[in-house]
């Protein structure tokens, strides 16, 4: 199994970005998903997540800013980011929420 996650990049405050997450394996793809990010001396924190059914839940500090959605047919999840803030700087990673797996991250900074 194996998730590919894309994407980051360096953005001015109030800029956009979209990160992507491939899944290899057909069973692996539709599994629940997890945005994750770890800010520099900060615990990871649970950005947003999206069931197979596309059921979406998120951390209170991205709510009408960050959109999850996924993409089946191409076994890839996305994390749409808007109005983004200095404090949304960190690493970005993707998980498979059933099988407990982790991929590797992808690095977001926004300059104030």
């Amino acid at each position: 199994v194996q998730l590919q996650a894309s994407g980051g990049g360096l953005v001015q405050a109030g800029g956009s970005l979209r990160l992507s997450c491939s899944a290899s394996g057909v069973i692996f793809s539709i599994h629940a998903k997890g945005w994750y990010r770890q800010a520099p001396g900060k615990q990871r924190e649970l950005v947003a997540a999206i069931t197979s059914g596309s059921r979406t839940n998120y951390a209170d500090s991205v709510k009408g800013r960050f959109t999850i959605s996924r993409d089946n047919a191409k076994n890839t999840v996305y994390l749409q980011m808007n109005s983004l803030k200095p404090e949304d700087t960190a690493v970005y990673y993707c998980k498979d929420l059933i099988l407990d797996y982790w991929g590797q991250g992808t690095q977001v900074t926004v300059s104030s």
